[in-house]
């Protein structure tokens, strides 16, 4: 019965896309056979309407009616420009994650449980909703604090959000799965594998105790930094259902009108902004993957405050030594090191040949050396290495392609704040600085030491290990005279997964052709 609601939820989604034009707007003259009928039968259901609209738009309205959980499906979709190719990663970027409010006796009964007190207790006065997205909504309050009235922003997860998301995650799931078993060609971005890591985000997502460690880590790690920070947590009004905060005072980074009346120097921010992501991103391995300017706000000192926390990158020492030298290597035209780092990461198969991964990365770098520095865009040069990198079979690293993605956003609002921004000028301090410091001597004693670490805790497990591998080779010995068997336990779970697998595959292959020709009989 799961299947089949899984089945249904899946073609109300369809439907709704092809109503509101989604699908009419994808390229389809570039298709053949039924993926080309199947098209064109979705432009005659198009609303007539819906055709005057951008995709963007189009695509907007459609997520608007499915709700709450397919705004954050696409917000987590923009950030997988390998799955859903680079054009709709950007129209899905664009989605406003802006949905009703919900009433404010829902929000202080969820406070209430969450924290196990009472409204009053907790705030001496709490407002009236003042944001709301697809997860949560937040109020304005006011505490007491060392005796003063301090005003706190208090996020407030949405009623029966996780109920509805877990509903249609199987929707999700039941189409990775369609998708991998009838479309051969789909398996090597493992849908299946993708819809876990949207399960697995959401579920941090909506616990709000993570997302405030998350602040408070990124706080901990900026707070020596120049011209940055992130909100304070007040940790004892902080549950898994509600975050309190500090109220951020400060103008939106969308609002360049007020920026520019108050007498900010917007050049200045958007050096500052791009430094601090960089900065964050090499040094820390931890960065605010959820820049775009409505998370922005400039205080009256010009300082940059990021919130909205929800969504958070990590580089391991390996990605940032990475990034690094592929950006510094692209600035120094030096394409040889950047196809040896690819290679000593691991990252292209060594059968392929270094001086033509080499020879790709040129046709890359040299184009984009002939044009003025303000033109050049970083996020668009890392888009087309990816590119170039699945020629040469580089695995799909999806710390990398959020990156990638928070690039694009960042460097974006950069460039809204100045035309004219010199994007490789303004990153070379940072990137060169992390390069000195942690390739040169000072970066080899640091590897020594790490080395030296990793190699005392080996020796630490050597009596485990020998344990182990005596106990392996007795295995492997049964093994070769007995052959491999399974218990019967384990061969009985094989078998009913596989016939839950077909079973669910054709439920819901019946449950789409039925409710089409339903459809069909209704329009005509």
């Amino acid at each position: 019965m799961s299947s089949v609601g899984a089945g249904f939820r899946l073609v109300r989604a369809g439907w709704v896309l092809v109503r509101e034009g989604v699908v009419a707007a994808l390229p389809g003259e570039e298709l053949s056979g039924l993926p080309k009928l199947g098209w064109r039968l979705a432009r005659l259901f198009t609303r007539r309407r819906a055709l005057a609209y951008e995709r963007s738009d189009r695509l907007a309205k459609a997520v608007v009616r499915l709700g709450p959980s397919y705004v954050k499906l696409g917000q987590f979709l923009a950030t997988r420009p390998d799955v859903v190719g680079n054009d709709m990663a950007l129209d899905l970027a664009m989605l406003q994650d802006k949905m009703h409010t919900f009433p404010k006796v829902e929000a202080v009964t969820a406070i209430e449980a969450s924290l196990g007190r009472k409204i009053g207790d907790l705030y001496t006065q709490f407002g009236d909703p003042v944001a709301a997205a697809s997860i949560a909504q937040v109020h304005a309050a006011e505490t007491v604090q060392a005796g003063a009235a301090t005003k706190v922003a208090v996020k407030v997860i949405r009623p029966g959000v996780r109920r509805r998301f877990f509903q249609d995650l199987e929707s999700y799931f039941l189409a990775a799965r369609l998708q991998e078993k009838y479309i051969p060609s789909s398996r090597r971005l493992r849908p299946v594998e993708v819809t876990e890591t949207l399960a697995q985000t959401t579920r941090i997502e909506m616990d709000l105790r993570l997302e405030a460690a998350a602040l408070s880590e990124l706080g901990e790690s900026t707070r020596n930094d120049p011209g940055f920070r992130v909100p304070s947590v007040d940790w004892e009004r902080t549950g898994r259902d509600v975050l309190t905060m500090e109220w951020v005072d400060g103008i939106k980074m969308n609002d360049i009108a007020s920026l520019q009346a108050a007498g900010h120097d917007l050049k200045a921010i958007a050096t500052n902004l791009i430094q601090s992501f960089l900065r964050h991103t090499l040094r820390d391995g931890f960065f605010h993957a959820d820049m775009h300017p409505g998370n922005l706000f400039v205080e009256a000192n010009g300082t940059i405050v990021a919130v909205d926390l929800g969504i958070a990158g990590r580089l391991g020492k390996k990605e940032r030594r990475f990034l690094a030298e592929i950006l510094y290597g692209f600035i120094t035209r030096d394409y040889l090191r950047v196809a040896e780092v690819h290679f000593e990461a691991g990252y292209v198969p060594r059968q392929h040949n270094v001086s033509a991964f080499a020879q790709a990365i040129r046709a890359i770098g040299e184009p984009i050396h002939g044009q003025p520095a303000e033109t050049i865009s970083m996020a668009k040069l890392l888009t087309l290495l990816f590119e170039v990198t699945e020629l040469f079979d580089m695995a799909t690293r999806p710390e990398l392609i959020l990156l990638q993605k928070t690039m694009v956003v960042v460097e974006g609002v950069a460039r809204t704040l100045d035309p004219a921004f010199n994007m490789w000028k303004t990153a070379e301090p940072v990137v060169g600085g992390w390069i000195s410091g942690n390739l040169g001597p000072r970066g080899l004693m640091a590897d020594a030491r790490d080395g030296g670490k990793a190699m005392l805790a080996l020796l630490r497990q050597v009596p485990e290990l020998a344990v182990r591998t005596e106990r392996l080779s007795r295995e492997i010995d049964l093994m070769a005279e007995h052959g491999l068997r399974f218990d019967e336990t384990t061969a009985h779970a094989i078998g009913k997964a596989e016939a839950r697998y077909s079973r669910s595959g054709r439920v819901a292959l019946w449950v789409i052709a039925l409710t089409l020709v339903y459809i069909a009989w209704k329009i005509f």
